[in-house]
Order: structure tokens, then C-alpha cells, then sequence
């Protein structure tokens, strides 16, 4: 099934909407930057983010906004403040059900973000909703509404549910041609880490990774980006099936047409 077309990342950078002198800043230092009406935001100062949003001079077609969860009194407010703007790319916060998009009509492109339980199990469901061109994954609103208390083990590695969490959404994202795009890595000293799980991610399929700290962003680039042996391969492989038929052997493997897609997405990084 062809992917929706996604062309926002690699490094998505949120971007607390109470602080608007990092607006600027933030889209420059990002591929796009997420502007958070949520969780980076206290109760008391959800009201000037909002103004912060109406006011805020930056590129709509590099901006995505998160709004607070359809469940909550915040939204309606949100969705108001929206209208007053030009941003129409929106990423819903803990999105459990399709019932809480439908307050959003065809002028909007919307990112679910899966952060419960609920919203994982509903997983299907939401990605086949016409509106959603993506779907993001959060482990620390996951494993707190499981009642956990940590996503990670002591070593760094995620724990089995976030892990089974993270490979259902980027599983049905892809299966209903929609983009997925992997959680922020909280740990802003674990560059090592950031840089593994990016790799992993764009090997994986995921499209893009968001991130906190502007300092993320070039480890996600490259983490994004094939290296040059990888492209010269891929490149190479594609000239030699313009002259074969079907399955054929390239420097001792056999290729065919899973593998020329592996191919043609390394050089789509690239182009």
C-alpha cells in the first residue's frame, strides 16, 4: 500500500507554546517544529499559549500543532484558537478513539498521537481514519496508564510493552498507507542511545523522530540519513534490474522486488 506522503522530517522538535521567542528559533533548527498546546504547558498558561499560537508569525507548512486530548476541557478551546490560524497540521494528544477526531474536518491533516492503552488498542481504527496522515507513539503516558512507572529497564532499553506498543503503531500505520513517527528520547545526555534508537527507527520504517532538545535534532538527521556505501549499493542495484527479468543475483545475493524497495527507499532519503 503507497505511504501517505509525509515530508516533515526527520527531526520534528517540539516547542513549548508558552515560550513563543523559541518559535523561530526552533523551525529553524528543525526539520518541523511541534508547537505544544499539552503537557509542556502548565494549566495556568494554556490560555497565553493559545493567544502565543494566534500571534505567532512562522511557515504553517513547517508547523504542527498538539493539542490537548479530545477527553479533556482544554480542547474545545484549542480547536478554537486554531481557527484563528493558519495551521491546519495538528497532532492529538492521547488520541484513543476515532470519535475524538471527529471534530476536525478536510481542511485539517491530523497525527494521532497513541500514548494509553486505549489508544494503542485502538490502534486499527484510528489509522484508517481519512484524516490521519501519521501516527506517534509516547512510552511515559503508555506505561503511566497502565499504572507502571518507568518505560525503560535500569540498562535503557525499553520494557516489552512500550516496545509491542511502538512495533503496533509503526505495523498499522504502514498497513493503512499512513506514516509513523517514533517517540522522543528523554534522556538528553544518552546521545548513544538516541543515536541507536533513530537508526532503528528509519531502518524499521518509521518516517521521522521527534525530539525535545534542539541538540537532538543532528543525531536524528543522521540517523536518518543512508550511509554512502549503503547508497552507492542501493543505486547500483537498481541500474542491474533495468537489465534483468525478475529475480537475480547482485554482488552473491539474490535480489527481487522486496528487496528493490529497500533500495529505492534509501535513495528516496537521499534525493
Amino acid at each position: 500500500m503507497r505511504v501517505t506522503s509525509f515530508d516533515l522530517g526527520p527531526a520534528l522538535l517540539f516547542c513549548p507554546a508558552d515560550r513563543p521567542e523559541r518559535f523561530r528559533t526552533a523551525l529553524e533548527r528543525a526539520d518541523a517544529v511541534i508547537l505544544d498546546l499539552e503537557d509542556a504547558v502548565l494549566p495556568d498558561a494554556k490560555a497565553a499559549a493559545r493567544v502565543n499560537l494566534i500571534h505567532a508569525d512562522i511557515d504553517p507548512e513547517r508547523v504542527i500543532v498538539r493539542v490537548n486530548p479530545p477527553s479533556t476541557g482544554h480542547f474545545a478551546a484549542d480547536l478554537e484558537a486554531l481557527e484563528q490560524t493558519p495551521f491546519r497540521t495538528i497532532m492529538v494528544a492521547k488520541t484513543e478513539s476515532t470519535e475524538g477526531l471527529a471534530a476536525f474536518d478536510d481542511r485539517f491533516s491530523l497525527i494521532a498521537l497513541c500514548e494509553t492503552a486505549r489508544g494503542i488498542h485502538a490502534a486499527p481504527e484510528i489509522a484508517a481514519h481519512p484524516l490521519v496522515a501519521a501516527m506517534m507513539w509516547g512510552a511515559e503516558d503508555l506505561v503511566a496508564s497502565l499504572g507502571g512507572t518507568s518505560s525503560r529497564t535500569p540498562g535503557g532499553a525499553y520494557r516489552e510493552i512500550a516496545r509491542y506498543s511502538r512495533s503496533r503503531v509503526l505495523l498499522e500505520s504502514g498497513a493503512h498507507g499512513k506514516a509513523a513517527i517514533d517517540a522522543v528520547h528523554i534522556d538528553l545526555d544518552d546521545v548513544q542511545g538516541l543515536e541507536e534508537e533513530a537508526t532503528d527507527a528509519a531502518a524499521s520504517g518509521f518516517r521521522a523522530t521527534a525530539c525535545i532538545h534542539p541538540n537532538q535534532v543532528a543525531v536524528i538527521r543522521a540517523a536518518y540519513l543512508p550511509d554512502e556505501a549503503t547508497v552507492v549499493w542501493a543505486r547500483a542495484v537498481l541500474a542491474a534490474a533495468e537489465q534483468e527479468r525478475g529475480v537475480f543475483r547482485f554482488e552473491g545475493r539474490m535480489v527481487d522486488e522486496p528487496v528493490l524497495r529497500h533500495a529505492r527507499s534509501v535513495v528516496a532519503r537521499v534525493s
